[in-house]
């Protein structure tokens, strides 16, 4: 088997033995630029840039020019006669006579690097009405974003499988959203102020910590060194959900720039489509600003932001009664739930280049966030103040061309304050502190990006746990453009907090059981994929193929199963693991139209009381087929979005769910100064019958609103349109 697989290794390098250009793609303030695309001049050879701003392409006998393109840039041409490498440098937009020249960048791309990272960029967000972090994911093959129940609102990102608390959320590559934040985290980043999205699934690098299991998400956020821009967006749904999104740049001097934005969001109206007398949604009120700052200078870069969010979340039965609300007694009451949250959060990165070149650099960063929040579910009540505060210390460098290494330090400190009440017996709960500090060095060998190989090792001693170690490796081997071959192997942990993470569940009269000394959970997980870009009458059929293995050695298992009046969290007795298949191919089959289809199969499966079983709620499979089509001059633009999703079981004395079918669509009008979009969600208005069990009985023991499988709102129509005020 060894000598097989080096024959194969062998066989890789030799056919892509032929001579590379490598190169690097920035903007006249020195930032990379991701998704950039650079094809040899006078054809489409060409390659688009990674999140670093690097490119690779084999060079051509006859031609010696690149030409480099990106939305809101000038395109730039460069002689490499002679180059191994070039540096190529991006200047502001054409304008001739009021006509401006742009590049399109693509909507979802591969980074080049050994992890396997998936990049949406702004165009692909344009696809639909991406009202917040977890919509625009509505479009996305690897990452599933589901309710968690039918009467908060709060959504959930599952990836290979296994939900959202094994992912790890980055915004600007600093861990985000952990603690208190975590369940509502994706309506907290309003879709119009994100710049791009890097979906790292499996185990990921080391330096962003050791709580990635399934995968990483970090969201870049619009960037204020960007062109002089005012941006004015307005959405209405029919379900009178009303958005309204302020995006703005300055540029003080050459230096130093900064930006603003501001979102509000407000649902007003009660509807109850299926008729249980509970809100299919709740009422949603949410304020979010953010100020930004970015500084470069000579060898010092700075980037700073500051960011605040105020929400309201207003739920449970309708209130056609005149009942007063008393959350001391059920008597003649109605059900009612309140979640309210403000949040506060800073980042400060600073930067100190030493060579451009090698990329030599050392960087502090430093953020800080607070999250309050009060709730109540009927009688019962939730609060919590989370308190965190992290530091890292990086110094990275490219040794050689072909040597590159990063390592750093890093302290985190989570204080929580945790307060909750069942029923009319308070428990009030002082959660332990957590303060973790760790170390961890990465080393990474590229040849020529046609074999890559990195390794990283990362020690962390926390104060609950002791010490414990992530070791990760990748390996890419590319045999030309035609294949791509990545394998992964690599630990993760995650501390649990079983009230913190599903606190959701007191929407039910389910009795909640903690087990004492709950172990850090544990996972080992593998990845192996395949890509391939193949040449087919003139146009690149771009194929996928991934499968990932996830295996728990510490798990805390939620039990709903053992009986339907409790739930109980406990530690893993037994085998926990999930294997997930997936296969995706995008075809353009004409100018301006473009398919996407996509099959994934889950096989999750928990101990539970002793017994290895399918793990509930979860989707045997999903299927996805998206199409888009552009005219010709790219005035008119229409997105189709069919899903597929497969059955599964639900807990025991709930039976299983069948599969269903949902269907988006949209259309988008460009114009010189913005555009004006109309479409709908859902339109097959499937709706999951009956999602709040025992609705006409809310104080009694079988209430149950968290048997949610699907949606729970039928067909939605919107609209909305965005002004685009440059060099205002």
């Amino acid at each position: 088997m060894k000598k097989l697989l080096i024959s194969i290794i062998l066989c890789f390098l030799s056919i892509t033995s032929l001579s590379q250009v490598r190169g690097v793609v920035k903007d006249s303030d020195g930032n990379a630029l991701i998704g950039a695309n650079v094809v040899w001049k006078g054809t489409n050879f060409g390659a688009t840039t990674d999140e670093n701003g690097n490119f690779v392409l084999e060079k051509r006998p006859d031609i010696n020019s690149l030409v480099t393109s990106y939305v809101g840039f000038e395109n730039d041409t460069t002689s490499c006669e002679g180059l191994d490498f070039v540096e190529i440098t991006l200047h502001g937009e054409i304008t001739l006579d009021d006509v401006v020249v742009k590049s399109q960048r693509p909507g979802r791309m591969k980074a080049k690097g050994a992890e396997n990272i998936e990049i949406t960029t702004s165009t692909e967000l344009c696809r639909a009405a991406c009202c917040n972090l977890g919509e625009s994911f509505s479009t996305n093959p690897s990452v599933d974003v589901e309710y968690s129940d039918a009467a908060t609102g709060a959504q959930q990102i599952k990836l290979l499988g296994l939900s959202g608390g094994y992912v790890q959320m980055l915004t600007e590559n600093v861990p985000a959203f952990r603690g208190a934040a975590a369940p509502f985290s994706l309506g907290y980043i309003p879709g119009t102020w994100m710049h791009s999205i890097q979906v790292s699934k499996g185990a990921a690098t080391v330096k962003n910590g050791y709580e990635s299991i399934t995968g990483q998400i970090n969201v870049e956020y619009l960037k204020p060194q960007l062109d002089e821009e005012l941006d004015v967006n307005l959405f209405l749904d029919s379900d009178l959900k009303f958005e309204a999104n302020v995006e703005g740049n300055l540029h003080l001097n050459d230096a130093l720039s900064t930006g603003l934005l501001a979102h509000y969001e407000n649902m007003w109206m009660e509807h109850d489509g299926n008729g249980d007398g509970f809100m299919d949604m709740p009422k949603v009120q949410q304020v979010d600003v953010m100020n930004r700052w970015m500084y470069k200078k000579n060898h010092y870069v700075m980037q700073a932001y500051v960011k605040g969010l105020k929400e309201e979340r207003n739920g449970g039965q309708m209130t056609e009664s005149h009942h007063s609300m008393n959350r001391m007694s059920a008597d003649n009451q109605l059900f009612k739930i309140f979640i309210g949250s403000e949040r506060y959060e800073g980042v400060l990165k600073n930067a100190y280049i030493f060579d451009e070149v090698k990329n030599t650099n050392i960087a502090l960063i430093l953020s800080g966030s607070i999250h309050k929040m009060n709730s109540y579910y009927g009688l019962r009540t939730y609060d919590v103040n989370n308190n965190n505060a992290y530091a890292q210390l990086m110094f990275e460098s490219e040794l050689t061309p072909n040597h590159s290494i990063s390592t750093g330090l890093s302290f985190n400190h989570d204080c929580f304050d945790e307060r909750w009440k069942l029923e009319l017996m308070p428990n009030l709960i002082k959660a332990p502190d957590e303060n973790i500090g760790g170390a961890y060095a990465q080393y990474t060998f590229n040849y020529n990006d046609v074999f890559v190989f990195m390794a990283g090792f990362r020690g962390d001693y926390s104060d609950l746990y002791g010490a414990f170690f992530t070791p990760r490796a990748h390996v890419k081997i590319s045999a030309g453009e035609l294949l791509k071959l990545r394998f992964s192997a690599g630990k993760g942990y995650r501390t649990p907090r079983p009230m913190l993470d599903n606190h959701t569940l007191l929407a039910s009269s389910r009795d909640i059981i903690v087990d004492d000394n709950l172990k850090q959970e544990e996972a080992w997980n593998y990845g192996a994929t395949a890509s391939f870009d193949i040449d087919i009458f003139d146009k690149c059929l771009i194929l996928n193929l991934e499968y990932y293995y996830t295996d728990f050695i510490n798990q805390v298992i939620t039990d709903l199963d053992s009986d339907v009046h409790k739930v109980r969290f406990s530690n893993l007795d037994g085998l926990s693991y999930s294997h997930t298949f997936q296969i995706d191919a995008t075809y353009p089959f004409f100018e301006g139209f473009s398919l996407l289809g996509a099959f994934r199969y889950n096989d999750v499966k928990t101990t539970i009381n002793g017994t290895l079983r399918e793990k509930p709620l979860t989707s045997r499979y999903k299927g996805l087929v998206t199409a888009t089509y552009k005219t010709p001059l790219e005035i008119w633009q229409f997105d189709l979005t069919l899903q597929l999703n497969g059955g599964g079981r639900m807990p025991d004395g709930f039976g299983t769910f069948d599969p269903y079918q949902l269907l988006n669509a949209q259309i988008l009008r460009w114009f010189r100064w913005g555009n004006v979009y109309i479409g709908a969600e859902n339109i097959t208005n499937f709706m999951q019958k009956d999602p709040i069990i025992g609705y006409d009985d809310p104080w009694g023991e079988n209430f149950d609103a968290t048997m949610v499988y699907g949606p729970i709102d039928g067909i939605m129509f919107y609209g909305g349109i965005k002004w685009k005020l440059s060099k205002y």
